[in-house]
């Protein structure tokens, strides 16, 4: 060794011993933190590999947050189940150098203030870091929420000050959404006298879409008034969006957005800048108005601005009890949905159902959009159409399709999702030619990402639902064949700690149904787990478990798979287009699957136990019970691969009007 690669050594080891100290130090400094939350469920030991992942974590993640031309950085390390997940953010404003000395900070003091916690979240001015080990980063939910009044009471009228901050934060979040790549923005109004300019500043985590972003401040920005009315200053923190005013700058530079506005004139909302630059300033230009009060005036047209600038929304209400609220959603015009679809050209239609058609679209910005146009002048399918609305609205992860919009203008009822060009699941695993392309990899890659779409909304969204519907038509497939669960017309959410229920109405797809729902009418999670685990099936042997219960077909699918899984020959119903798969890994997913579809639905696992599987091996499993629907085998299973691949499987008809939303075809 020479005595550059000792040097190299010694530095590296000498950097370990640094970070090492730094975890384990007695005594810190952390004066500046603004608020931690200590998760106390979980706990690592000195010399555990957990806080081996930390250190490593601590080191890497700095460096990408403060090189990132956004400053922010996700990543994990180490191996179930002593992996770390781990999002760092600075604030739009802060340089590369105390992004990285204000996260490195931050995992020094996380362990100081939340001794040995695996999950620590911990926010400071400048930026902000959570760490845990469970998997958060898929999620875009703003939980871990703190908020931080100004205790100092404004001079001027409450109602008028309130208003022109509403203005501001509204003109903010555009600049945010629409002209900033960081989704950052600043920026200041004009008021009176006694508080010449109130200040603010909004952000989001830069890998939110505009869309997301946007909900997601909007969320926060709306209960302005009820926690920081007639305050000097306030903040709300989280994980996803945050915001700040006060009647100084909390931020360096020029605002980005100024608003001028002399007493007894009013406000106009920021133009878009399409081409959008980070610092690029924009001025509002002043409105005069007849003065009568000038406060009064400049309150009611603040007030009528901030309400304008809203997105317009429209109440829907659905005939399921706990899902009778109202919501905010993105209206678009119909006629530049006309546009965007060619005048609904045939040439564009991605697909139709029992309840319209499904066309493709693009936007004047480029983005290429799938719009869902119910029939004219029929309400066939609207209750699920309101359900679905009210519950996707809510819903956000990478794993679920992504409402854009809606429209309903005269007869017309349509509604905008993100487009995905690789259309459904099983337009490709059930084609002869296509499923050629679909190797093991993105298999895995498919059922990994239905896995945490399904853990999202079984376990870690703010509601709780059940899909009722899953089947591979259901899963969308994005240009990199990122799976998107969809439809969740006939989903139902669970209230507190509600777990299952009972219906009279029986609707979803035979062949996915779990059994005590299609006899009993009972659902619950392991309803879903029920088609999850059949979907499973369905990807490792190309095959469709299809048709009717009442047919020889469809208990045919299940018997041929358990007589070759208890004969210890299961990889030769493995679909035969496949080559070179992982032995391992592929009898781990069939495990699964069996796991998933028995009969008493308490020995199906949760999502979250099929995540942590499926990043292990079967050795500690369990053995599978015989699967609910399974006959004795037919003759016909000499050759496991004779059914027809384009074969379909038809909708349940029990439901009163025989109709679900789920004959839509891929978006």
């Amino acid at each position: 060794m020479d005595w550059r690669e000792c040097a190299i050594t010694l530095s590296q080891n000498l950097r370990v011993t640094i970070l090492i100290a730094v975890f384990l130090a007695p005594q810190l400094a952390f004066a500046d933190i603004l608020w931690q939350d200590c998760v106390t469920t979980w706990k690592y030991t000195a010399n555990s590999a957990y806080l081996s992942n930390l250190i490593q974590l601590s080191a890497t993640l700095t460096e990408k947050a403060s090189t990132s031309p956004t400053l922010f950085a996700m990543d994990s390390a180490g191996t179930v189940p002593d992996t770390v997940y781990a999002l760092a953010l600075c604030r739009g404003d802060t340089n590369a150098s105390a992004c990285g000395d204000c996260v490195a900070n931050a995992f020094q003091d996380a362990q100081q203030v939340c001794m040995s916690s695996m999950d620590v979240t911990i926010f400071y001015d400048p930026c902000y870091l959570r760490f845990s080990n469970q998997n958060f980063l898929d999620s875009s939910l703003n939980n871990k929420q703190h908020i931080v009044p100004n205790g100092e009471n404004v001079t001027s009228p409450a109602a008028a000050f309130d208003a022109a901050v509403g203005v501001l934060l509204n003109a903010i979040v555009d600049y945010a959404v629409l002209n900033s790549s960081s989704r950052f923005g600043t920026g200041e109004v004009n008021f009176d006298k006694s508080n010449p300019n109130i200040y603010a500043l909004a952000q989001c985590t830069p890998d939110m879409s505009p869309d997301v972003c946007r909900a997601c401040l909007d969320q926060i920005v709306k209960v302005m008034p009820k926690h920081f009315s007639g305050r000097q200053g306030g903040r709300i923190l989280g994980l996803r969006c945050n915001y700040r005013f006060e009647l100084y700058p909390p931020f360096s530079g020029s605002p980005l957005v100024h608003l001028p506005a002399a007493p007894g004139s009013a406000v106009t909302p920021p133009p878009v800048d399409k081409e959008g630059t980070k610092n690029k300033a924009i001025t509002i230009p002043v409105i005069a108005l007849v003065t009568i009060s000038s406060a009064l005036t400049f309150t009611l047209v603040c007030l009528c601005v901030w309400i304008r600038r809203k997105p317009q929304g429209f109440v829907l209400y659905s005939s399921n009890k706990e899902n009778n609220e109202s919501i905010d959603l993105f209206m678009l015009d119909f006629s530049k949905l006309q546009v965007a679809t060619e005048n609904f050209a045939q040439r564009n239609k991605l697909g139709e159902g029992g309840f319209g058609a499904v066309y493709k679209g693009s936007l004047p910005d480029g983005q290429q959009i799938a719009v869902k146009r119910l029939s004219q002048g029929s309400n066939q399918g609207m209750e699920e159409l309101k359900n679905e609305l009210v519950l996707v609205a809510k819903l956000q992860h990478r794993n679920l399709v992504r409402l854009i919009g809606v429209c309903l203008e005269e007869q017309e009822k349509l509604v905008v999702y993100e487009y995905m060009p690789n259309k459904s699941l099983d337009k490709i695993l059930f084609d002869r030619e296509k499923s050629k392309d679909l190797d093991w990899g993105n298999r895995f890659k498919i059922i990994n990402g239905i896995v945490r779409g399904l853990q999202y909304v079984h376990e870690d969204s703010q509601l709780k639902i059940i899909h009722r519907d899953l089947k591979a038509s259901n899963i969308l497939l994005d240009l990199h064949l990122n799976p998107k669960i969809s439809d969740f017309g006939l989903a139902r959410p669970f209230v507190g700690e509600q777990s299952k229920d009972v219906t009279n109405r029986v609707v979803g797809t035979f062949g996915y149904m779990a059994p005590e729902y299609f006899i009993h009418g009972h659902y619950s999670i392991k309803s879903d787990v029920f088609s999850f685990g059949i979907m499973v099936l369905e990807i490792v042997t190309g095959r469709r478990n299809c048709s009717s219960y009442n047919s020889q077909q469809s208990f045919h699918f299940l018997t041929i798979i358990w007589k070759h899984w208890t004969q210890g020959t299961i990889l030769e119903i493995v679909d035969p287009f496949l080559r070179g798969f992982p032995e391992d890994q592929v009898l781990t997913c069939v495990h699964v699957g069996l796991l998933c579809i028995q009969e008493n639905p308490s020995d199906r696992p949760t999502m979250s136990q099929v995540n942590a599987i499926l990043s292990t091996n079967t050795s500690s499993l369990q053995n599978p019970s015989k699967p609910a629907f399974c006959s004795r085998a037919t003759n016909t299973d000499s050759d496991p691969h004779q059914e027809v691949r384009s074969a379909t499987c038809k909708p349940a008809v029990v439901s009163q009007n025989e109709m679900s939303i789920t004959e839509l075809e891929a978006r």
